[in-house]
């Protein structure tokens, strides 16, 4: 396979680390990501990859691609956090298209609102010499989407339908390639189903759920289940530490504290900083969370392991410590063809960090769709149904 142009929607804690990760992966080149204030783009490739294709029908990315580097360390401290009035103090009301790579909400259009952290005059990607700024960034992509074999959609799901609209938007432009998504929650999976037909017709391959838990645990259920006819339960109990804090993960920890116990996606989203703060210190930094609204319920299910109801996910995150609260296992009980009952365990190794094992199977979930979508196979995939590249 030729290597692999990529971009990134969104570039919060999870996208961050996918630009991070991608250069220690062969054969893939990060040539776009966006934040709600500007966008980078190497159009130089991009129109490479163009004429390139133009003459000989192969597509391959030629030297060049984002100085990801430069851009990591310009937007050092950039990262977006949750809706707040200017005040910092009260939660502001989102638009219904409300979601980003930490927080702030897009509007129609692609672009997105205020309500971010930011540090000295140029917010995010505009800090960077490589970046833009724009009112419409993810149009802005999508504009460039016919040099770009995949992108991966690093934005926190807080209101459910946005990750289906954004894939919907793409196929409007009549791209043609791959989107991956880290999502989490088992309802967005029947809004991407829904929208099926329409990421055929233009040629999309979908693979949702493809960071961690959705997704590399997924997959490693679906493989553990093999031993057995039937399936009788599977349990997901991971435990995260996060070494870099609150401050670096705001998207991810806001999505999280909506399944906690009383509370749900739309208080979550509307949780000013500081009682988001509150939260934390109440905890001693430590969440924990039983009984999660996972998508690796349904994945499991669409791929034929087991009903929904049989799939339990939970964990602990730590945002103080570099250690992992829990070793994070994958417990799958079952019956064996000769009636004999037993349960398969896969357990990470507490070194792996997160980052290692949501952006490591993310870019490997990419690797395998673009094969898929060269081979014409497009549609709406879940973790569970696709091996992942390496």
């Amino acid at each position: 396979m030729d290597d692999v142009t990529f971009a990134v929607l969104g570039t919060g804690g999870i996208g961050r680390r996918t630009l991070d990760v991608a250069q220690h992966k062969e054969g893939l080149t990060a040539v776009a990501a966006c934040d709600r204030n500007g966008v980078a783009i190497d159009r130089d490739v991009l129109e490479s990859r163009r004429d390139s294709s133009g003459s000989s029908g192969a597509r391959s990315a030629s030297d060049g691609g984002l100085d990801v580097a430069e851009l990591l360390d310009a937007t050092e401290g950039n990262i977006a956090s949750g809706p707040e009035e200017a005040s910092g103090s009260t939660p502001a009301t989102p638009t219904d298209d409300y979601a980003s790579d930490g927080g702030a909400a897009a509007v129609e259009g692609g672009g997105v609102s205020d309500g971010v952290k930011q540090a000295g005059e140029d917010a995010g990607i505009v800090a960077s010499a490589q970046g833009e700024p724009t009112d419409s960034p993810i149009d802005d992509v999508i504009a460039e989407s016919d040099g770009i074999d995949a992108v991966l959609i690093a934005l926190p799901n807080l209101e459910h339908d946005f990750i289906p609209r954004v894939a919907e938007r793409f196929a409007d432009a009549d791209y043609e390639g791959v989107l991956v998504d880290v999502l989490k929650r088992s309802r967005v999976i029947g809004m991407l189903d829904d929208r099926e037909e329409t990421l055929e017709k233009s040629g999309i391959t979908f693979v949702c759920g493809a960071g961690a838990t959705p997704g590399f645990l997924t997959g490693a259920a679906a493989l553990a289940a093999q031993s057995f006819v039937e399936v009788e339960e599977v349990e997901i109990w991971w435990g995260v530490g996060l070494k870099s804090g609150y401050e670096d993960n705001r998207g991810t920890v806001r999505e999280d504290i909506a399944h906690l116990d009383g509370y749900d996606i739309e208080t979550a989203r509307e949780m000013s900083e500081t009682e988001i703060e509150a939260l934390i210190d109440e905890h001693d930094g430590r969440l924990e969370f039983h009984d999660m609204e996972h998508a690796d319920d349904v994945l499991l299910e669409r791929a034929g392991v087991c009903d929904a109801e049989d799939v339990t996910v939970g964990g602990v995150l730590d945002v103080r410590q570099d250690e992992k609260p829990t070793t994070t296992t994958v417990s799958v009980t079952g019956t064996t063809f000769d009636g004999e009952r037993g349960t398969n365990t896969f357990q990470l190794d507490d070194a792996t960090s997160m980052e290692a094992n949501v952006n490591g199977p993310a870019l490997g979930y990419l690797k395998a769709a673009v094969r898929r979508n060269e081979a014409g196979d497009y549609g709406v995939y879940g973790a569970a149904e696709i091996m992942p590249g390496f």
